[in-house]
């Protein structure tokens, strides 16, 4: 099964945080942000931190190591 998660002012805010806390690009945060509003506990992504945790819920992991 597939969920779409929305795109929310909230989403928004939660990025620009993010921004600042983990030094994320725009794009990147926005993606990291719906992945905590969405409560997933680990975010796929070849472009980010391998094995960072973030805000204690979700952990980015590269599938290609």
């Amino acid at each position: 099964m597939c969920y779409i998660q929305p795109v929310l002012f909230s989403t928004m805010q939660l990025a620009e945080k993010l921004i600042v806390k983990y030094d994320f690009q725009l794009f990147d945060s926005i993606i990291v942000a719906s992945a905590l509003e969405a409560g997933c506990d680990i975010l796929y992504s070849e472009d980010m931190h391998h094995g960072l945790l973030v805000d204690k819920q979700v952990e980015i992991i590269n599938p290609f190591l």
